[in-house]
C-alpha cells in the first residue's frame, strides 16, 4: 500500500519530467538553429546538452513507473532503487555527450575554425540561461520535498546546463576578439557535463551500495524507543536499508531477563509502530537479554 509521501513523489516526478521535456525540446531546437547558423560548435554543443536533457527526462518518467511498483515474489522489499539506477544511465548519458564534445572542440581547434555569432545566437543563450536555471530551481524544489534521486539528478543537469550557456555567452561576447574561443568552450562545456556526470553516479552508486544511517536519525531511533519502553532500552546496531521509496531499520534493544515473552513482544511491537508513525520508518528489532 502506498504511503502518502510516495504518490507526492510519484506525482511531482512525472510532472517534472514532462516539463522538462516540452522545455528542453523546444529550447534545442531554437539553440541547434542559431549554432547552425552561426556556424558554433559550442552553441550546437549547448544544444545537444540540452537535447540530452529532454532524454534524462524520459528516464526520470520510467523511474516514476516502475520505482513505485508494489513489492511482488521476486522483490520483496520494492523496486524505489531502480531510481538509483535511472541516475546511473543519466550520468552515463552525460559522460558520452561530454566526450564527443572534448573530440569536436580538439578537432575545430585543429582547423583553426570560428564562429560568426549574431544576435540569434546571444538571445537563444539569455532565453537558455533564464529558461534552464528555471526548470533547476523546479527540480530541486520537487526533491527537497520527496528527497528523490533521480529528480535531484535531473535538477543539476539542468543546472550545468544553464552554466554551460553562462560559458557561451561570455564567448560569443568576446568571440570576435578570439578566433579560437569557440572550439575552447566547447571543451568547457564538456567538463561541465563531466562534474555533473560524476555527481550523480558517485551518489546513485553510493545509494545502491548503503550506507551508514545519520547521527541524527540514530539518535531519533534510540530516544523513540526509551520513550515507548518506558526505561533506557540501550538501542545498538542499528542499520538502515534504504530502498528509495521507503526505509527500513533493524537494531538490538536490552530487556530485563524476567520479562516474558509476550511482555517483551509488547515493548517491541510498541517501538515499531511508534517508530512508523513518527519517522516512517519499517522497523525490525532484536532483543539481547539485560545482563546486570
Amino acid at each position: 500500500m502506498k504511503t502518502e509521501p510516495n504518490i507526492l513523489r510519484q506525482k511531482l516526478t512525472k510532472k517534472e519530467g514532462w516539463i522538462s521535456i516540452l522545455f528542453n525540446t523546444f529550447l534545442f531546437a531554437i539553440k541547434y538553429f542559431a549554432g547552425v547558423s552561426s556556424g558554433s560548435l559550442a552553441l550546437i554543443a549547448d544544444a545537444w546538452h540540452t537535447l540530452s536533457d529532454s532524454l534524462s527526462s524520459v528516464f526520470v518518467l520510467i523511474s516514476a513507473r516502475y520505482s513505485f511498483k508494489k513489492p511482488d515474489k521476486e522483490h520483496p522489499f520494492g523496486h524505489g532503487r531502480f531510481e538509483l539506477i535511472t541516475s546511473i544511465f543519466i550520468g552515463i548519458l552525460l559522460i558520452l555527450i561530454a566526450f564527443n564534445f572534448i573530440k569536436e572542440g580538439i578537432v575545430k581547434f585543429y582547423n583553426h575554425e570560428e564562429a560568426q555569432f549574431g544576435w540569434l545566437a546571444i538571445t537563444a543563450t539569455v532565453l537558455s540561461i533564464v529558461m534552464k536555471e528555471g526548470l533547476a530551481q523546479y527540480a530541486f524544489w520537487a526533491y527537497r520535498k520527496t528527497k528523490s534521486e533521480t529528480l535531484k539528478a535531473d535538477g543539476w543537469h539542468h543546472r550545468s546546463d544553464a552554466i554551460s550557456s553562462v560559458v557561451i555567452l561570455v564567448g560569443i561576447l568576446v568571440g570576435s576578439y578570439l578566433w579560437w574561443i569557440d572550439a575552447a568552450l566547447s571543451i568547457v562545456v564538456a567538463f561541465f557535463l563531466l562534474y555533473a556526470a560524476y555527481e550523480i553516479i558517485r551518489n546513485s552508486i553510493s545509494g545502491i551500495l548503503g550506507e551508514e544511517a545519520s547521527s541524527e536519525t540514530i539518535l531519533q531511533i534510540k530516544t523513540l524507543a526509551n520513550q515507548v519502553a518506558g526505561i533506557e532500552v540501550h538501542a545498538h546496531h542499528v542499520h538502515l536499508h534504504n530502498y528509495v521509496t521507503h526505509q527500513e531499520v533493524t537494531f538490538h534493544i536490552r530487556l530485563n531477563n524476567h520479562l516474558n515473552i509476550y511482555e517483551a513482544h509488547e515493548i517491541t511491537s510498541s517501538i515499531e509502530k511508534a517508530i512508523r508513525e513518527q519517522l516512517n520508518i519499517e522497523a525490525t528489532i532484536h532483543i539481547d537479554p539485560l545482563i546486570k
